[in-house]
């Protein structure tokens, strides 16, 4: 490392590889979000694209940090697990309030994805 504060190439690399395929992830899930039909389907892509990607910003994160501080940082890994804790749980309780009113209108009582 030098005095303007440089990483060396393979952690440059390495970081870069991971906030690209968090940032892919993420905007898979938002494409997700827009082009399936229904809100049943709808709700599973943005919740997957979000978690993958935080992951991988956070192992970017992780690297990164270690390399230019010296020692390992792992600060960063208590945002990844609060999101991969809290993403679920609130996808089951939108996906139950969503089948809750679809039943509730007189709708079938099945998910409306579901072939009959």
């Amino acid at each position: 490392m030098n005095l303007m504060g440089a990483l060396p190439l393979w952690a440059e690399l390495l970081t870069a590889v991971f906030v690209v395929l968090g940032a892919a992830f993420a905007a898979i899930g938002s494409f997700g979000l827009i082009r399936l039909p229904t809100f049943f389907r709808r709700i599973h892509a943005p919740t997957l694209g979000a978690t993958l990607g935080v992951w991988c910003m956070t192992i970017a994160t992780i690297v990164y940090f270690s390399v230019q501080g010296f020692n390992l940082f792992l600060h960063a890994v208590l945002i990844a697990l609060f999101v991969a804790l809290t993403a679920p749980v609130t996808t089951i309780f939108l996906m139950r309030a969503a089948l809750f009113r679809h039943r509730k209108n007189g709708d079938k009582a099945e998910a409306p994805d579901r072939p009959t």
